[in-house]
C-alpha cells in the first residue's frame, strides 16, 4: 500500500467520548475467566500500586495466535491497568479497548470484550496482523480519574499502523463517565469552542506544513472540534484523531486548554480550586 499524501485524510473515526458515556449500559456483571484469558476484570490478583490516591494494578499480556509458528504469526499485546477497588471502571476499560478496534463500525467484529476480540482476531487475522492495547492513568484531579486508552492495529501490507486514542474521565462519587457537555455550563459551548480554537491557532502557528502552504493546509485539515478530552491538573487536554487536523506524521495531535480560559465556561466543580 503506498504512503498517503501529506494532505490525505482518513474517513473512518474511532470511538469517542460521547459513546463512552453510554457504554456502562452495555456492561454486565464481571464473571470469572480462565487465568490465560485477556480479560482485565479477571486479573485482580497481584501487586497494586498507588497512583495519586487511587489503587492501580498493571496488567501485561502478550500472545501469538495459538498453534502458529514463525515471525509473522498474528499477535496481541496488552499493557493496561485495572482498578481493584473500582471493578466497574476496569470492566469499562476492557469493553472500550475492544470497541476502539472498530474504526469503521460497519466492519467491526461481533465482540464486546477483549476476550471476545481475541477469539475473533485469531479466527480472522492474516500473517503479520497485530493489535496493541494500552491503558494508563493520565491524571487524578479531585473526584476525576482521567484514563488514556490507546489501540494500534497493524495489517499486513499496510504502510503503517492505525492508531486510536480515547480519554475517559471517571467520576468516582457517582461512579460514571463524565461527558464534555456535562462539564460545560449550559449555553456556553460556543465559548468552549472559541477557547479550543485559540489554542489550535497557537499550535498552527508552530506547524511547519501549515506555514509552508497555509491555503492548502486549511483545505485539507480545517479546524474541527474534538470531544475527546481529559481533565488534568495542567488543563483540559484535547486529543485529535490522526489525519484530522494534521498529516499522519503528526500522530494524534494533543492540545491543552488552560483552566484560566475556561472560567465561566466550565462548571466550577470541574475547575481546580485555588
Amino acid at each position: 500500500m503506498p504512503n498517503p499524501s501529506p494532505f490525505s485524510r482518513r474517513a473512518a473515526r474511532p470511538f469517542h467520548a460521547a459513546g463512552a458515556a453510554l457504554c456502562l449500559a452495555l456492561l454486565g456483571a464481571c464473571g470469572s475467566a480462565p487465568p490465560d484469558t485477556i480479560s482485565l476484570p479477571s486479573k485482580q490478583a497481584g501487586p497494586v500500586v498507588q497512583n495519586g490516591d487511587v489503587d492501580v494494578k498493571s496488567i501485561e499480556w502478550k500472545r501469538s495466535k495459538p498453534h502458529c509458528k514463525g515471525d509473522t504469526c498474528p499477535r496481541i499485546e496488552v499493557d493496561s491497568v485495572a482498578f481493584p477497588a473500582i471493578p466497574r471502571l476496569t470492566q469499562l476499560i476492557d469493553h472500550v479497548l475492544a470497541y476502539m478496534t472498530g474504526t469503521d463500525q460497519r466492519l467491526r467484529g461481533p465482540y464486546e470484550t477483549l476476550d471476545e476480540y481475541a477469539d475473533w482476531f485469531w479466527k480472522t487475522a492474516q500473517p503479520g496482523d497485530a493489535t496493541d492495547f494500552k491503558a494508563s492513568v493520565k491524571d487524578t484531579v479531585g473526584d476525576i480519574i482521567a484514563i488514556e486508552l490507546h489501540t494500534q492495529q497493524y495489517f499486513a501490507g499496510a504502510a503503517h499502523g492505525i492508531p486510536a486514542t480515547q480519554y475517559l474521565n471517571w467520576q468516582r462519587t457517582p461512579g460514571r463517565v463524565l461527558a464534555l457537555d456535562e462539564a460545560i455550563i449550559p449555553g456556553r459551548h460556543d465559548q468552549y469552542t472559541a477557547a479550543l480554537h485559540k489554542v489550535y491557532d497557537q499550535w498552527l502557528a508552530r506547524n511547519d506544513d501549515a506555514k509552508r502552504d497555509p491555503a492548502g493546509y486549511a483545505r485539507a485539515f480545517p479546524f474541527e472540534e474534538s470531544d475527546n478530552f481529559a481533565l488534568t491538573r495542567d488543563g483540559v487536554v484535547v486529543k485529535f484523531d490522526a489525519y484530522s487536523i494534521a498529516p499522519y506524521s503528526y500522530g494524534e495531535p494533543e492540545l491543552t486548554i488552560p483552566y484560566d480560559a475556561l472560567v465561566g465556561v466550565f462548571k466550577p466543580e470541574f475547575l481546580p480550586k485555588k
